[in-house]
């Protein structure tokens, strides 16, 4: 498939994760709309797939408010499906009724971007955890010119910040024992900002900023830094580096397996899932399972690599296949 041009992607990505409905209108009669919210990480792929569908009878309103507020969406039964770059927890699946079903979509990494032209950032773990603790507060101590480091995070609920935070804790006791690991913290330092977008906006913004986004965000003038892996590589977030690292995790009998600190590849990456009730699905039932049979194929999968994305491996989609076409009405 090819590259998009620069100018179609930021495009994609600014209508992907505005909040805002991507409503995705049929071509043909006899339709079905479905409606998801949830995490912003994969909403430029699913902006993709559900155009690409659209022409099939599948109408796709998807709300990319972040992990956080698509999980309670969820839990509150208002959407036909949730997206969250981390799975639910036992006890919130134990309160959905209708069972919950989660399956793996899409997998990439987490970048540190920053701004300051010149600087190729390499960064081992402690100086990672120092410049989001506050510790390191001036690139000059990184080895790169002088200039004050201003750290942005983000402000809602993400399911980015609770698997960077996750790596933070695994690689730091204080990091584990302060701010801790979740989808919301109490940052050390810094300012926040709304979703991926916001956060590469603010660091846009800012001479010597320094965030944490997904990597399709990661447009001039940011850079990402090289991060150490738990083997003491030290990489960049490319798709070689994210593929290795994802396919040293093992995902489960249940499809939600994660590793915050793997000793392969680049070692802050995620799986995104979407969520679906596992029954009460009723006349949406074979929409559903047509949207995501399809994101589930290998047809789709080929159009992650463009948008910063890893294709899952057929191993993985061939279980998620399976669970999708467990659904029952």
């Amino acid at each position: 498939m090819a590259r998009q041009t620069p100018r179609l992607r930021r495009s994609t990505i600014a209508l992907a994760v505005s909040g805002s409905a991507l409503l995705l209108s049929s071509c043909g009669g006899g339709s079905t709309t479905l409606n998801g919210a949830g995490a912003s990480f994969p909403a430029s792929i699913y902006q993709r797939w559900f155009q690409e569908l659209s022409s099939q009878g599948v109408r796709v309103n998807y709300q990319s408010v972040g992990s956080g507020a698509g999980v309670r969406q969820f839990m509150a039964g208002t959407v036909d499906f949730g997206a969250t770059d981390v799975p639910m927890k036992a006890e919130e699946v134990s309160k959905v009724t209708k069972g919950v079903v989660q399956v793996p979509m899409t997998a990439g990494a987490i970048a540190v971007a920053y701004n300051h032209k010149g600087c190729d950032l390499k960064l081992n773990q402690g100086q990672l955890t120092d410049i989001f603790l506050g510790k390191i507060k001036d690139y000059s101590a990184l080895g790169c010119a002088a200039k004050p480091i201003k750290v942005v995070f983000r402000s809602d609920g993400s399911g980015t910040t609770a698997n960077f935070s996750a790596h933070l804790a695994a690689i730091s006791p204080e990091w584990k024992n302060g701010p801790g690991q979740g989808k919301t913290l109490n940052w050390p330092t810094g300012v926040g900002a709304k979703g991926n977008e916001g956060v590469a906006a603010q660091l846009t913004k800012l001479d010597g900023g320094i965030g944490y986004v997904e990597t399709a965000y990661v447009r001039e003038p940011l850079q990402a830094a090289a991060l150490t892996n738990a083997s003491g590589q030290v990489l960049k977030p490319t798709p070689d580096a994210a593929a290795a690292a994802l396919a040293s995790i093992d995902l489960g009998p249940d499809l939600i397996g994660s590793d915050p600190n793997p000793k392969a590849g680049y070692p802050i990456v995620s799986f995104s899932w979407v969520l679906l009730y596992k029954t009460g699905n009723g006349t949406k039932l074979e929409g559903l399972q047509k949207l995501f049979d399809y994101t589930l194929s290998a047809k789709a999968q080929e159009g992650a690599g463009p948008l910063s994305y890893v294709p899952l491996p057929e191993a993985v989609l061939s279980l998620g296949r399976t669970a999708v076409q467990g659904l029952s009405k």
